[in-house]
């Protein structure tokens, strides 16, 4: 009956959608419909990941790990085989969900001007840039109706949190970022400024993006790195906050070159603290570390938007940046 179940589950859990949906993107096509590309599970810079569909299997050779979809979760997770059947049941129905609600706030985005101008206040502008976050919004009020028009419950609805209790949506009137799992919703009016569905926000954003390169910039928020992307520091990613969760502390813990912080340069010194503790954290573990200095009561987003510096500027404080 056990193994019945599991047969089912990796049956129903395509590996390559599930390595996909994690960021990975195959290199190259092989024979019989084979994919080849960087292992999610080491460093490398020549591709070495194997990737059969057809039989839902993969196999690294260069750190020799493979097997199926649940070995991979297993693996890149760093979780028990129990934990990795459940984080594969809780991926395979809220996946498809998640992935209908992004593409529906992606729709009302340019539907919105209120919406629009939101981003061009916090400097986003360039189209590229929310191409490649797939930025949304969620005005309120119709995701409901249109995700049970699809097929959805109410009951599967309210237990993703994408609907509250008395049946309203949960996210009105936000800017939205699709997470690795979950959603993030800045609010654009007077309510809480932010708001994550019920659920882990998960590893660093755009990890896999930039995890072989051989510096990173660490910023605060999405809005510093959508303005850092923008400038052309393709290099960034955030953590959502000032504190790292344990798979991002393990994240750059595993990172083979530098990693820049540009956190907050806030009054009361939150920022400044968190970037200390962290750098620490970090140099005891081996990590090469550099603190990025911004002026007094500016963020990565704020020095941009409000003129304080420009790319050659931000490029001078890289330099600046010191242990």
């Amino acid at each position: 009956m056990i193994r019945q179940a599991l047969d089912e589950l990796k049956q129903q859990t395509p590996l390559l959608d599930y390595l996909q949906t994690h960021d990975w993107r195959p290199a190259r096509q092989l024979s019989r419909g084979r994919w080849m590309g960087l292992c999610p599970l080491h460093h490398e810079d020549n591709p070495s990941f194997l990737v059969d569909p057809d039989k839902n299997l993969f196999y690294c050779f260069g750190c020799g790990s493979g097997g199926d979809v649940i070995r991979f979760a297993e693996l890149y997770h760093q979780v028990s085989f129990p934990q990795a059947v459940s984080l594969l049941r809780k991926w395979h129905g809220l996946a498809p969900l998640l992935h209908e609600v992004t593409r529906f706030y992606r729709m009302q985005l340019h539907r919105h001007a209120e919406a629009v101008a939101y981003l061009h206040q916090r400097g986003i502008q360039s189209p590229e840039v929310i191409e490649h976050m797939r930025i949304g919004y969620a005005p309120g009020g119709c995701l409901r109706g249109w995700l049970m028009q699809l097929g959805y419950p109410l009951t599967v609805l309210r237990q993703a949190g994408l609907v509250n209790a008395t049946g309203y949506d949960t996210f009105s009137h936000r800017i939205v970022f699709p997470l690795e799992g979950n959603l993030y919703g800045r609010s654009i009016g007077g309510a809480a400024s932010h708001r994550f569905l019920p659920a882990n926000k998960g590893g660093l954003y755009d990890w896999q993006q930039v995890r072989h390169c051989p510096q990173i910039i660490l910023a605060e928020g999405l809005f510093d790195f959508a303005v850092l992307w923008q400038a052309g520091f393709h290099n960034v990613t955030c953590s959502m906050g000032n504190h790292l969760n344990a798979r991002q502390f393990r994240e750059l813990c595993d990172f083979g070159g530098t990693v820049y912080l540009a956190f907050d340069s806030d009054v009361n010194q939150s920022g400044q603290q968190a970037a200390q503790r962290i750098s620490a954290c970090l140099a005891s573990r081996g990590v090469t570390v550099r603190r990025i200095q911004l002026p007094n009561g500016h963020d990565p987003n704020s020095f941009f938007v409000q003129g304080i510096g420009d790319t050659q500027q931000f490029h001078r404080l890289l330099e600046e940046a010191h242990v």
